[in-house]
């Protein structure tokens, strides 16, 4: 798995034809071959991909853990907490509400690096696949900033935010 994560600013009507496919498995399958491919094809500005720094991003916005509930609202919400819509072991899609997207963008707008910094080494490094320090922090920092920008656009347009990944 390249564990490779994408966060997408879904239209209404796109999450509702994503939520109305009740097979998982069909689900999975029409976001990676309908929506995928139309929005990587044509609406680049509504993707912010995050590598593999979405781990340590999770971990920076929440309690330092990978967990689906830890840490607190709004920030938990900037990755994996959401509505999840796949409940395999090798994908993950977690889906946040246009209200959801604007208190996520409004809770990271003005995150500064210093914050970031001192949230990050409270990363849990017996839990984390990564190194922890400088060279993990930059990377995870730099990432952040396209997921920034892209929270901030879908808040301001009313859109849904999915983060999805290979797992």
């Amino acid at each position: 798995m390249s564990c490779l994560g994408v966060h997408f600013a879904f239209s209404a009507d796109d999450v509702a034809a994503l939520q109305g496919i009740s097979d998982e498995q069909e689900r999975l399958a029409f976001l990676q071959e309908e929506l995928e491919e139309r929005y990587f094809a044509g609406a680049a500005e509504y993707i912010a991909q995050s590598d593999k720094s979405w781990d340590a991003m999770h971990r920076t916005l929440s309690n330092g853990q990978l967990t689906w509930d830890g840490g607190t609202f709004p920030l938990n919400h900037t990755v994996l907490a959401g509505t999840p819509l796949y409940s395999g072991d090798d994908y993950i899609m977690s889906l946040k509400t246009p209200e959801q997207v604007k208190a996520v963008a409004s809770a990271i707008e003005h995150l500064t690096i210093s914050d970031f910094r001192e949230a990050y080494e409270r990363i849990d490094a017996a839990s984390y696949d990564g190194e922890i320090g400088d060279e993990d922090f930059t990377y995870t920092w730099e990432w952040f900033q396209d997921v920034r920008a892209l929270y901030l656009r879908a808040a301001a347009e009313g859109r849904f935010v999915l983060f999805a990944v290979d797992y």
